[in-house]
């Protein structure tokens, strides 16, 4: 079985450990995520597995020709030849071994008399290159490129015609085709959209050899992993199960670690009192001498809280009042070249507190719809139509490039930053991962990463009603995205989205709008209904709906007034069961009474809804009056109004789950 075994491995940069005699067994079967907070070392953890890196003390021991591929972060270009033969670069190894089979052969012929050797040995070789897949590799390297988004007609274009993203998943492609022992990816999520990801979480978990990987996606290490390694001060801990099972363990653990914490912090505060105090007296000196070297010896052993565990949260500023109708796309067409349309005739309604994502692959549109949405693309055609006193905030990774100047990131986020929000600066900061000294960093000296996370923090402190945003959680880790999703849970507006993170699009989304080349569909339900739905298409168990331009959404209008925003809107094209007895079928007395009780259950339903529109309207009356600064500024009045704006709110969930069940009644009565 092949492995990479490290026993006591150790390794400084300075006077700071990276890695203090860390011991790691990695072999088939392994499936692993290394985590730590940003800078901790995993990057040059993986490096030190990989053979690049050096440690500085302890062993590397690799099990004789096991293959082991690694992938980094970022940095890999291609050029000069095509993408299908770059691909072929990756089968390297089985051209070496073809020679020494070639070898082989020659020396059998020669009959130096080490037959038995030499047949044992090409019977191995043989076996090497069946298991490698060698002989099936034109098929494999295709089936991996198209697995992570390339297509067909891309095999011939030459390598250098792909952009960075591009370049990195040849790169992963690459690794994947050599087949190996291990895989050691680092980061291999960034560059790839939701159905790469999808793809690669297969290939993962069919994988026959083992693999450790970092990445900030929760959902995917879930669905990939069954054990975590955390870096944290230079040691490696190891925790069984899924990446969400480490983080319950981890926070139990961490309880604990911060009521040492604060113990210590009280024992040191005590000590250096007493030293600051009677360090200067020759009474005391000598008793100040000896507190010192206990202080010492405590600060030798220190206790730090991982900054990627400590729970950080924060608000939008209250979102200005607006009508329940936020944006009414009508007849939206888009294209580039005045023949292919990435949009055809597309319409749709949102609702205030709808969080709509935009799903579908590569060029189907998505960015192009935010764009229209925003503003910032008027040359289609159509209608789009902002509900009264909408205000808007969009964010893409365009908004990096617009920062530039001397003034530091402190001062910039200072100077967007509410009053009330000014003490939470440092917090919000570190939730974007500024730390210490990195809140000084001059806009000119930040990377394209950092720039992204300083224009998405501005964004986000700026009081609007309906954000768009375009991948929102690249350049963020995993806490980061946390402390994102919660403060757009509490968001008082609209959201429309665009993630790569299916972990982040089922916590958020509401409504689901597919999108692909001149198509659309529309699903009044969350990201997980969407999936069943897509799942049950494939299965046969519901049809889709037709695929033309105006036909193409499963459902045009917006949800009816008050339905619940995560609640499937009742649609005959999308009913799942076997179709109702036909009232043909039906004698007139059973029509009759089929037809007073759909009568009934729709007074039913329509009389729910006049109410929930109404506690909406009252909701956002009440929210209107907390962004008043009259309200907000007077802890009194502020308090009164909140405690309305919760009982409404629970009024509301009760008549929502009323709603449902009417909904319900009234689908089985169609």
């Amino acid at each position: 079985m092949a492995f990479v075994q490290f026993s006591k491995v150790s390794l400084a940069f300075g006077d700071r450990d990276i890695l203090k005699e860390v011991s790691v067994n990695l072999q088939a079967g392994t499936k692993a995520a290394l985590t730590g907070a940003n800078g901790s070392g995993k990057s040059t953890l993986i490096k030190v597995m990989a053979g690049l890196v050096q440690p500085d003390g302890g062993q590397r021991v690799v099990q004789k020709d096991a293959r082991i591929a690694y992938l980094p972060q970022s940095g890999l270009t291609h050029h000069g030849c095509s993408l299908r033969e770059e691909a072929d670069k990756a089968f390297d190894f089985g051209y070496k071994l073809q020679e020494e089979l070639e070898k082989i052969g020659d020396a059998l012929k020669d009959g130096s008399g080490k037959e038995k050797v030499l047949l044992e040995r090409h019977d191995a070789v043989l076996n090497e290159l069946e298991e490698s897949g060698w002989n099936r590799r034109r098929a494999l390297a295709e089936q991996i490129l198209t697995g992570l988004g390339f297509s067909r007609e891309d095999l011939d274009k030459k390598c250098e015609e792909f952009s960075g993203g591009w370049q990195m998943r040849i790169a992963l492609a690459k690794a994947l085709m050599v087949n190996p022992d291990i895989l050691l990816l680092d980061e291999p999520t960034n560059y790839l959209d939701l159905e790469a990801r999808e793809w690669l979480e297969k290939f993962l978990n069919n994988f026959k050899g083992g693999f450790l990987l970092v990445s900030h996606d929760r959902y995917f290490l879930d669905h990939t992993i069954n054990e975590v390694y955390e870096l944290f001060n230079g040691d490696l801990h190891r925790y069984a199960g899924n990446y969400s099972h480490y983080e319950k363990v981890r926070e139990v653990e961490l309880e604990t670690l911060i009521h040492e914490y604060e113990k210590q912090q009280a024992e040191i505060a005590h000590l250096q009192e007493f030293i600051n105090r009677f360090g200067a007296k020759a009474t005391k000196a000598a008793q100040a001498q000896e507190r010192q070297k206990m202080l010492d010896k405590i600060l030798e052993k220190e206790i730090v809280i991982p900054e990627s565990l400590k729970k950080i949260h924060f608000k939008f500023p209250p979102a200005p009042h607006a009508g329940r109708l936020v944006v009414t796309l009508k007849g939206i067409t888009k294209s580039y070249d005045g023949e292919k349309k990435v949009l055809d005739n597309l319409d749709l309604v949102l609702e205030n507190g709808d969080r709509l994502v935009a799903a579908g692959h590569n060029g189907a549109g998505k960015s192009t719809l935010l764009r229209i949405i925003a503003g910032e693309d008027s040359d289609f055609s159509g209608e789009v139509k902002l509900g009264s006193g909408v205000k808007i905030g969009y964010f893409s990774q365009d908004n990096a490039e617009t920062l530039k100047g001397s003034a530091t990131v402190l001062e910039t986020i200072e100077a967007e930053a509410p009053l009330e929000l000014i003490p939470k600066i440092r917090d919000m900061l570190g939730a974007f991962l500024f730390r210490g000294d990195d809140v000084h960093k001059s806009l000119d000296m930040l990377s394209g990463g950092e720039k992204s996370r300083v224009a998405l923090l501005k964004l986000l402190l700026k009081p609007v009603n309906l954000l768009i945003l375009d991948e929102p959680t690249n350049h963020l880790d995993m806490h980061s995205k946390d402390v994102l999703l919660d403060a757009l849970k509490d968001f008082g507006g609209t959201v429309v989205f665009v993630s790569h993170d299916r972990g982040f699009i089922e916590n958020l989304s509401t409504r689901v709008l597919e999108l692909k080349p001149g198509k659309y569909r529309l699903f009044p339900g969350d990201y997980k209904y969407y999936m069943e739905r897509l799942e049950a298409e494939e299965k046969g168990e519901v049809s889709p709906p037709l695929q033309t331009p105006r036909s193409a959404a499963v459902s045009y209008a917006a949800p009816s007034a008050g339905a619940p925003r995560n609640a499937p809107q009742p649609d005959s094209s999308l009913q799942d069961g076997a179709p109702s007895k036909s009232a043909v079928q039906l004698s007139w007395e059973e029509q009759k009474k089929l037809e007073a009780e759909r009568r009934r259950a729709e007074k039913a339903v329509k009389a729910l809804e006049e109410k929930i529109l109404e506690l909406e309207d009252k909701k956002t009356s009440l929210e209107g009056q907390m962004a008043r600064p009259e309200v907000y500024s007077n802890g009194e009045k502020a308090k009164a109004v909140q405690k309305e704006i919760e009982k409404v709110s629970e009024s509301l969930e009760e008549l929502n789950l009323q709603w449902i069940e009417a909904a319900e009644a009234l689908e089985k009565l169609s």
